[in-house]
């Protein structure tokens, strides 16, 4: 009873570091995920952000592409540290898991050797066919023949367990093995990057000084910037409210000129809506390749720190003559002309709209039926940063929303 109950604690144990096992390296497939992505992101940020030469107009836009790539790199670098950290837990886990078949075989094959032993001394003794004829019935001479049959193929499958045993070691070292080289791996990665982030940081410190020389001067284009950036958000709302209003008469229904304004919805628009809702978190992104340079939300500037920019949908810089898409069925709203010729598509889902700002040229015109990833228009690329970046709004009524919640990552 002792020798297997002792068996059984062996064995919960085993279950438990395997079980704990499992779980890290799911965590830790997530993390190289991660890992590998940013990598690749890294890869295309470095690609689309090194070509501009340094012009004085450029340098803040300059600074803020650092910016980015700093941002980018420390997540990186982050993400290397939770994978490092563990890969450090899976190999003591896996330490743990040799160190106990190593327990596990030794008291194996001492129980082999006693059995070996005994079963010596027993030949020694009276012989098999001596111990069968020693019966005093045939029952009793069957019951002798299959005990000794079960010993005999006991004794059997303890040498096969003490071979599977020892190839199990042999596994998990090589297991072992594999992983302290990708962890090694992974930090030379890590210093690799450590090293770049100072490099980018000293050049960051260079044009941040060289910025402050000409502070009254940026401060003021961030200031023009923001009070732009503000404009356009008022004639997007603008826009959507008498959407909204006009949708509501057509329908016979009040609008109220609250806040809350929304539109009454057809049964075709309600299916609609609900279809765009449900695909919350997999709908494409509205440019085949690109990055979110400027996120959503209220935020301190990339240079000033002390100026604050409200940024209602997502800024994605994207390559040169990158074409938008819809990111799902719809209508074509509006089409609104934006200063320096550059164009803004809206599209309705329902009582959702995607705004689609900074376009070159644009392929629809209002009231076409698009559906999802349909060409919508060229992004702008501008003259002097070299930089093409589509600006991304989505609403539900007049509520925006974050884009990086609708759309997958990428």
């Amino acid at each position: 009873m002792q020798l297997k109950f002792k068996y059984l604690l062996l064995f919960l144990a085993f279950v438990t570091v395997t079980n704990s096992f499992s779980q890290k390296k799911s965590k830790r497939q997530v993390l190289e995920a991660r890992r590998v992505q940013l990598q690749k992101d890294q890869i295309y940020i470095n690609a689309l952000l090194s070509n501009t030469k340094r012009k004085e107009k450029n340098v803040l836009g300059e600074l803020k592409d650092l910016g980015s790539k700093i941002s980018k790199r420390e997540e990186l670098i982050s993400v290397i540290s939770k994978e490092t950290n563990e890969l450090g837990n899976e190999i003591y886990l896996n330490q743990l898991g040799i160190n106990q078949n190593k327990r596990d075989l030794k008291i194996l094959k001492k129980d082999y050797a006693d059995m070996i032993y005994k079963s010596y001394k027993s030949k020694s003794q009276n012989s098999r066919f001596m111990f069968l004829l020693s019966s005093q019935n045939f029952y009793q001479a069957y019951k002798r023949f299959q005990y000794m049959k079960q010993y005999t193929d006991f004794r059997k499958n303890q040498g096969d367990e003490i071979a599977l045993k020892t190839i199990e070691i042999q596994n998990l070292n090589k297991s072992l093995k594999v992983k302290k080289n990708k962890k090694q791996a992974l930090l030379n990665d890590k210093k690799k990057e450590q090293s770049v982030i100072q490099k980018e940081k000293i050049e960051q410190e260079n044009l941040l000084s060289q910025v402050k020389k000409k502070e009254n001067k940026y401060k003021k284009q961030i200031q023009g910037f923001i009070k732009e950036e503000k404009r356009i958000n008022a004639q997007i709302d603008r826009l959507i409210r008498n959407a909204i209003a006009a949708s509501n008469k057509k329908a016979g229904t009040k609008t109220t000129s609250t806040k809350n304004a929304t539109f009454a919805l057809t049964a075709d628009a309600k299916v609609l809506a609900a279809q765009f809702t449900s695909n919350k978190g997999k709908l494409p992104w509205p440019v085949t390749k690109g990055f979110v340079s400027t996120y959503y939300g209220r935020q301190p500037h990339p240079v000033y720190k002390a100026l604050t920019i409200q940024s209602n949908g997502v800024r994605i810089t994207t390559n040169r003559g990158s074409k938008a898409r819809a990111i799902f069925n719809g209508e074509v709203l509006s089409i609104q002309v934006m200063s320096g010729n550059k164009k803004m598509v809206y599209v309705q889902h329902g009582d959702y709209i995607t705004v689609y700002k900074n376009l070159e040229s644009v392929y629809v015109s209002t009231g076409d039926k698009v559906k999802t990833k349909d060409e919508i228009g060229t992004v702008f690329t501008d003259k002097i940063t070299d930089k093409t970046i589509l600006e991304f709004v989505l609403t539900k009524n007049t509520t925006t929303e974050n884009p990086v919640n609708w759309i997958y990552r990428m």
